[in-house]
């Protein structure tokens, strides 16, 4: 018969993994309990939550939920980042504590339904959040407007400067 205890973290495994994205794994050794409620706090502004469960209860719960397994990169102790939204904001909130900290790296981690090696889940980190590329597409978008709006003003322009020139001719003839 099960642990009743482990059951119930069985639960909090399938909830937590229904209730994001996704999610990252980072080995936290090391951390005081201040670090790591900094950790905590930063994620929580990314959209993210730190939860520390066993890994054979992560593992049992992603076969359960038909996720891809991560299960041999789940080992020592580990730390879950599971994200609400975007992968990147979580990325890059996890990767600015542990270079401030020197105390985290990150494992492996599930994100866009794919499972991810230590170096695939950090190269999220390096990427551009979604608002960063709402605005590149905005400004490639609003680029060719702009030219079109200064290539009509141009014959208004040049007439504006026509007439300017003929009124300043007039005034200096009479």
């Amino acid at each position: 018969m099960p642990n009743k205890s482990n059951v119930e973290m069985l639960e909090n495994v399938k909830n937590s993994l229904a209730n994001s994205q996704g999610f990252f794994v980072i080995d936290y050794r090391g951390l005081t309990v201040k670090e790591s409620q900094e950790l905590r706090r930063s994620l929580r502004e990314a959209n993210s939550e730190m939860k520390v469960y066993k890994n054979n209860i992560v593992r049992i719960a992603l076969k359960e939920e038909g996720l891809p397994d991560i299960g041999e990169n789940l080992v020592g102790t580990c730390a879950y980042v599971f994200f609400e939204k975007d992968p990147v904001d979580a990325a890059k909130a996890i990767k600015a504590k542990a270079d401030a900290l020197k105390k985290i790296e990150f494992v492996a981690g599930i994100a866009d339904g794919k499972g991810l090696n230590a170096e695939e889940a950090k190269a999220y980190a390096d990427l551009a959040s979604r608002e960063e590329l709402m605005a590149q597409l905005v400004y490639v978008m609003a680029s060719p407007l702009r030219g079109i709006a200064s290539v009509c003003a141009g014959p208004a322009r040049g007439l504006a400067t026509v007439l300017k020139a003929a009124a300043e001719k007039l005034e200096e003839a009479a």
